[in-house]
């Protein structure tokens, strides 16, 4: 063996050493057997085992579960919890040794995330802060309200959200309940960089277990953004096999609406996600069984979220069968419902999502703003009446949870539906109204998931170098680098080209999967003669063009 096999072999030995966790120590000694024995492909999974530490971003940390520190495992997120304990005593929060200060810490139910929460518990209360836990797999909306309510000084959630079976995650908040943005992100990460030995890491008792009035006050604060109305909706409900389940029947009911029809296959949480490819709602196929239950009972409406919660996805009849909305098209009837209601103040989404919410907030006298993607920076604008994102997030009670907010949303929007129901109309009908008044908002997106993550720096570098001068046949009239900062946002790392007649596409690398990502908008005025249908078609027909050229500008 090459002298550079033998120092992996060596860091891997040490590695296997301080691993706490059996089943991980046990998988890392077989694939250093296997390398000694020079079986085929061993050396190089373990070189990817050891390439590295898995990066703890604005994100916080998410991969692969396995052995290594370029893997989710309890080595690498106990030295994530002291890194942040280390960060919270930096910045003020408690005495070294001290008692007072407080962190919550929440869990999905993937593969080991209650494992990983007590270990943050254990570190937490080594290092000096009170923990409260969880009692249970909940939804991460609950732990973001959870934290303010508590007045905790941070709260980690740990999942992976929508992310394939293999992976889980470590989400981080600080005490304004908002996901950490930079310089919070390094300034932790330079803490976990300087954790020593594991055995070295002071470890406390597992916290203490919340009771049970945290969850209830949770969700009696979302049933009461209800108000008097209309109840009658036959309604479906997945929670894709995740934790929404019990939450979302227990607030639908509070609010008065009968229980919900459960996909039964999907009713349990499972985190092998046995039903599914992709446990989120947006991939093709997760839906399926939903919609299936829905055509065989006659539903009104299908509600969906994804394995955290924190998302909410819907489908409605139509002519040619059920349809599932859009993001930006669930946005825009949850900004409608909100602008009706009179509620003021900010109304903010995010720069790859639809144009339309400005137009809406701008005819309601509202203030309107855009973000950054992600809700760590749409949870921060002040004076937040409503935030969205078109993969699904919206945040319909800022002044409760500052972060998305699936059970919150699907409750308003089924409040929405069953007005419009008692009306004689739907879902469709008041986006129809929507697009005569403003235009309609076409959104698309192509997503190409990689298994090379070369191929989307190439494709980003390709698109710099060589910026297109049309895209589907309408002209380039701007074209923004937002690494370089635009619109008085911060860097990012993504391309904006604004193109004629109010078209744009925005691509940029996903923050949180092996993905790159090109968000299309087209907006096509509604004429009498042919109305909103005919406005469908040409938007279709442009999106397709776009798409097209964007994929074939970018080599992809």
């Amino acid at each position: 063996m090459s002298p550079d096999v033998d120092v992996l072999l060596e860091r891997a030995r040490t590695w296997a050493d301080q691993d706490p966790d059996l089943q991980t120590r046990a998988e890392l000694e077989q694939v250093i057997a296997d390398v000694v024995a020079q079986s085929e492909g061993a050396a190089a999974d373990l070189a990817d085992r050891f390439r590295g530490t898995l990066q703890f971003g604005t994100a916080g940390l998410r991969g692969a579960l396995g052995a290594g520190p370029n893997r989710m495992n309890r080595v690498v997120l106990q030295r994530a919890a002291a890194g942040l304990a280390a960060y919270l005593h930096e910045q003020g929060h408690a005495e070294a040794g001290g008692h007072g200060a407080s962190v919550v810490i929440g869990y999905d139910a993937r593969h080991n995330s209650d494992v990983f929460a007590r270990d943050t518990a254990e570190v937490m209360t080594g290092a000096g802060f009170t923990a409260w836990l969880m009692p249970r797999a909940l939804p991460t909306p609950l732990l973001a309200f959870a934290i303010r309510e508590l007045g905790s000084v941070a709260g980690i959630m740990v999942t992976a959200s929508h992310n394939p079976p293999a992976d889980n995650g470590y989400k981080v908040y600080l005490g304004d309940g908002s996901q950490i943005v930079s310089p919070a992100d390094t300034d932790i990460a330079r803490h976990i960089a300087a954790v020593g030995a594991l055995d070295a890491i002071p470890r406390g008792s597992g916290g203490t277990v919340l009771g049970e009035d945290i969850i209830d006050h949770y969700l009696d604060t979302v049933a009461g953004l209800a108000g008097d109305g209309p109840r009658d909706l036959e309604i479906v409900y997945t929670p894709l096999h995740g934790v929404g389940g019990t939450s979302v029947t227990q607030v639908l009911e509070t609010a008065g609406f009968s229980a919900p029809q459960v996909v039964a296959e999907q009713e349990q949480p499972d985190p092998d996600f046995p039903t599914v490819g992709f446990p989120n709602p947006e991939e093709p196929g997760a839906m399926d069984l939903a919609l299936a239950l829905a055509e065989r009972t006659g539903a009104d409406l299908v509600v969906a979220n994804d394995p955290d919660a924190d998302r909410c996805a819907a489908a409605v009849p139509g002519p040619t069968g059920w349809q599932m909305l859009r993001g930006d098209e669930v946005g825009a009837l949850l900004a409608h419902r909100l602008l009706s209601s009179g509620k003021e103040g900010v109304y903010a989404t995010s720069i790859v999502s639809s144009s339309l919410l400005g137009k809406l907030a701008e005819a309601a006298g509202q203030p309107h703003a855009e973000t950054l993607t992600g809700f760590k920076w749409i949870s921060r604008i002040e004076g937040l009446a409503y935030g969205y994102e078109e993969a699904l997030g919206y945040c319909v009670d800022p002044e409760h949870v500052r972060d998305k907010d699936g059970v919150s949303a699907l409750l308003v929007l089924c409040e929405l539906a069953a007005e419009l129901k008692a009306e004689g109309r739907d879902l469709r009908d008041l986006l129809d109204d929507i697009a005569t008044e403003h235009g309609l908002h076409a959104t698309d997106q192509v997503s190409v998931r990689v298994e090379d993550l070369s191929i989307i720096s190439d494709a980003m570098q390709k698109l710099r170098a060589q910026p297109p001068a049309s895209l589907g046949g309408f002209d380039v009239l701007a074209a923004e680098d937002l690494a370089e900062g635009a619109g008085g946002l911060p860097p990012t790392d993504g391309l904006r080209y604004r193109l004629a007649e109010g078209a744009r596409v925005i691509v940029r690398p996903s923050g949180t999967e092996p993905k790159i990502k090109c968000y299309l908008e087209v907006v096509v005025p509604v004429e009498p003669a042919g109305g909103v249908p005919a406005a469908r078609i040409v938007a279709a027909g442009r999106l397709d063009a776009i798409g097209a050229d964007i994929r074939a500008a970018a080599g992809l």
